[in-house]
């Protein structure tokens, strides 16, 4: 985990706070979080801002600017292109039943769908999109969106800045060495990815299943 931090510790802080505008910015505007969270760029931008080499503050208003300005561009698209543009996503990164269930969830809880749609990876990149395409008024979009990209931003850097600062009071205390503390985090990141695919093999083998008579 030293090493991780090591590297971190190089970044340019200019760099990484515009990593932490641009990847939660281009999350819902291009469907870039389907590939790539953008919580983890504000994870870092945590970590830097315990070094003191960012402002915490900073890197908070920087990652709710990017998730605002995203979701109101992914709103937009959705609004204008939504069906024609997921018809184009590939469906190994887009499956329909994260649609269906975005959408549902939309219909049933409306604007508390964008703020609740946030803390889900692939609900966070398509909401804003379905939002648009359900025909969701757009200032109670923007108010939505503001609010959980608001929260969400402050709880994802400040987990950032306390795992900063409290990885090396673990390593003491447990007497674990960086390499188990970095082998743990790539065996549970493993483990979300294996699941992850499985569940997406489940569904295709349902959608390929035929219909019972």
């Amino acid at each position: 985990m030293d090493r991780v931090l090591n590297v971190l510790a190089v970044l340019p802080p200019a760099l990484v706070l515009t990593l932490v505008f641009l990847l939660p910015a281009l999350e819902a505007s291009t469907f870039l979080g389907l590939v790539v969270p953008g919580e983890v760029a504000v994870l870092v931008g945590g970590v830097v801002a315990n070094q003191g080499r960012l402002s915490l503050w900073a890197v908070v208003v920087a990652a709710i600017a990017g998730a605002a300005l995203g979701d109101q561009v992914g709103y937009l698209v959705g609004r204008r292109y939504g069906p024609r543009l997921l018809d184009r996503v590939p469906r190994r990164l887009v499956h329909s039943a994260d649609v269906r269930r975005g959408l549902d969830l939309i219909r049933r809880r409306g604007v508390l769908a964008v703020v609740l749609g946030r803390w889900v990876a692939a609900l966070r990149t398509l909401v804003p999109g379905l939002a648009g395409m359900s025909g969701m008024a757009h200032g109670a979009f923007t108010i939505a969106n503001v609010t959980g990209g608001a929260v969400w931003a402050a709880a994802v850097a400040v987990a950032g800045y306390l795992f900063g600062a409290s990885y090396r009071v673990l390593e003491q205390r447990l007497g674990w060495s960086s390499e188990a503390l970095l082998a743990l985090v790539v065996l549970l990141v493993l483990v979300r990815v294996i699941r992850a695919r499985r569940a997406a093999r489940r569904e295709r083998g349902k959608r390929a299943r035929p219909p019972e008579r």
